[in-house]
């Protein structure tokens, strides 16, 4: 399986924030969901990845080549989608199409106006009247219509009405019918990528926590609910984080089976949600 995007040890500072020591490979032919509060390092991570940002340490690789000696041939195979327009306001996407498409090599004009068609988009209508979900489908349209093989998504969904959310979704699984093409999508909204993501990673402070298959997070992760009285020093072992209140707990473990092995039928185990998982480790002792 190959990775597409490698970062080792990356590493960027700043004055009252960094992102560190981040080891994170992305697989060809999958969609890995990049999850993290805002202000977690999510950013600051793709801008690396897109070397609109140098890491201080470490290193980036894309396609198995580093910006330093390939930039122009990375980029030629990347396409960003960013949660906002990216272009000039008052120009219309013939214009675009125009000045974007003898950047590309692979550029495809009738693939350009496939997706146009398929998307509802006006020609001649300027960028600036555009709706939100529309210029998220302006910036996939373009990126698609170079054939790009790597498709970086910085926040896609967030200010999305939930029907245009879910239509987008759907959109993603079927570019992804082409196991050649990779997604990297990073969002706070969690849901979005129970649905659609083959892979997670989880930042939080600028350290990734954990990056592991949706399954393997599914299996190993769980909420755990039950009494007071079952909790100890030995018993919270088995806990990433415990909530207390005046009728019971709620914890998180990622040990499904320690919790089983400890509390037997004591305790109620149910699936942790992302958006659980995130919540919990924010608790985390």
């Amino acid at each position: 399986m190959k990775n597409v995007v490698e970062l080792k040890n990356a590493t960027k500072k700043f004055k009252s924030f960094s992102v560190e020591n981040i080891d994170l490979q992305v697989k060809q032919g999958f969609i890995t969901g990049f999850i993290g509060e805002n202000g977690a390092g999510k950013s600051t991570t793709i801008k690396m990845m897109m070397n609109l940002l140098k890491p201080d340490n470490g290193e980036v690789k894309v396609f198995g080549m580093d910006f330093k000696t390939h930039e122009k041939e990375i980029k030629e195979r990347i396409g960003f989608v960013y949660d906002g327009n990216v272009f000039f306001e008052g120009l219309n996407l013939k214009d675009i199409k125009r000045i974007v498409g003898p950047a590309y090599k692979k550029w495809d004009d009738s693939l350009f106006y496939n997706y146009v068609e398929q998307f509802d988009l006006p020609l001649n209508k300027a960028i600036k009247t555009f709706s939100k979900g529309m210029q998220m489908k302006a910036s996939l349209a373009i990126a698609l219509s170079h054939d790009a093989e790597l498709i970086i998504m910085d926040e896609p969904t967030a200010g999305l009405d939930p029907n245009f959310r879910r239509e987008l979704l759907q959109l993603l699984q079927e570019i992804m019918m082409d196991a050649k093409r990779t997604i990297f999508f990073s969002t706070h909204i969690t849901s979005d990528l129970d649905r659609i993501a083959d892979y997670i990673a989880f930042i939080q402070n600028g350290k990734l926590v954990f990056h592991e298959t949706s399954e393997d997070i599914s299996e190993q992760y769980a909420i755990v609910k039950g009494g007071l009285q079952l909790l100890d020093r030995d018993t919270e072992q088995d806990f990433v984080n415990i909530y207390r209140t005046s009728t019971g707990f709620e914890a998180l473990t990622d040990n499904v089976n320690a919790v089983k092995n400890t509390f037997g039928e004591g305790v109620i185990i149910e699936r942790a949600s992302l958006e659980e998982i995130m919540y919990h480790m924010k608790g985390a002792r």
